[in-house]
């Protein structure tokens, strides 16, 4: 196995702990909900990560141009900003089942988008094959038995604005991974581009930062968890993945965040688990192994080379 192939194997490995670590952050969420608001919990992860990230990498990349500058601070609003606030602000007016069912079309377009902006990245039959299957397993994740759907176009529409933010950030994150600086350098560097449009928001939205509230082990120990797992280190490991993977190769681990949130709820929340749902993680399962796959190219038989007579003699 020479290095280029030990490289795509370690993405793989990275890209699945990252999904692990991004499909058990809602327990943390949802017990500082209790205490913190949305986006006070957003706000305090990053400047958690972006500290991590300068303590272990304490080096800035230089200024060189204003397009590669354009590049970061477009994946730190996208990514960090845009798509966090769609996605929270989503979920107050449309039900969490139908924004988990939406966010998780987010490779579709990144793959769409990557095949117009991105080299290398075509739009294969087995990615949309993996896509449908994925979907349909999704949803019976969601709905886990309960088959009760009801639309809000306002939040729909900031759910599927979110998944399009996710896969700008993607695609630009391929692009600053062309650039060859150092990944944890690249993140910190979106980071505080992320951190600095949030600005505006907390000063319109009375956010606290009393930090007495972290005098609760418990607070302190989840918000901790968002700040250096789910934000520093993930972001970090899932940036690299798209480096040596691909937008959408990586994208589509996307799909296994349900199933490892039902395997999360079933041993932290003692939640039930019905057949519906082992259904759905079977399918979303087989959705990604078929949209990881590469149709093979069929062998062309060469014709057969006439001899001529003189030839032959």
């Amino acid at each position: 196995m020479d290095l280029k192939q030990q490289a795509i194997v370690y993405g793989h490995m990275a890209a699945l702990f990252t999904i692990f670590v991004w499909g058990t952050t809602f327990i943390s969420t949802k017990v500082l909900l209790s205490d913190f608001s949305p986006f006070e919990i957003l706000l305090f992860r990053f400047i958690i990560g972006y500290v991590a990230l300068l303590a272990v990498h304490p080096h800035f990349i230089k200024w060189k141009s204003l397009r590669e500058e354009l590049l970061f601070a477009g994946a730190g609003l996208c990514g960090v900003t845009l798509y966090f606030f769609c996605e929270n602000i989503a979920l107050t007016y449309t039900l969490a089942s139908s924004v988990g069912i939406i966010v998780a079309v987010a490779p579709f377009f990144t793959a769409v988008l990557a095949h117009f902006f991105l080299k290398g990245e075509p739009l294969r039959p087995t990615f949309f094959a993996g896509f449908g299957v994925a979907i349909l397993g999704i949803i019976l994740i969601t709905f886990n038995g309960s088959y009760v759907l009801k639309l809000n176009p306002l939040g729909d529409f900031l759910a599927v604005l979110a998944c399009v933010c996710w896969a700008v950030y993607s695609i630009l994150m391929r692009k600053i991974s062309d650039l060859g600086y150092p990944t944890i350098g690249c993140t910190r560097r979106v980071f505080f581009y992320g951190l600095v449009f949030m600005m505006p928001v907390q000063f319109t939205s009375g956010t606290r930062l009393e930090l007495s509230r972290f005098a609760d082990p418990v607070n302190l120990l989840n918000i901790l968890f968002l700040g250096l797992g789910a934000s520093a280190l993930c972001f970090v490991t899932w940036n690299w993945c798209v480096g040596v993977l691909g937008a959408v190769k990586t994208s589509a681990y996307i799909y296994l965040v349900p199933v490892v949130t039902i395997v999360a709820s079933y041993l932290i929340l003692q939640e039930n688990i019905t057949g519906s749902a082992l259904a759905g993680a079977f399918l979303t399962l087989a959705g990604l192994f078929l949209s990881e796959k590469k149709l093979k190219p069929k062998s062309r038989l060469k014709p057969m080379q006439t001899v001529s007579r003189e030839e032959s003699l």
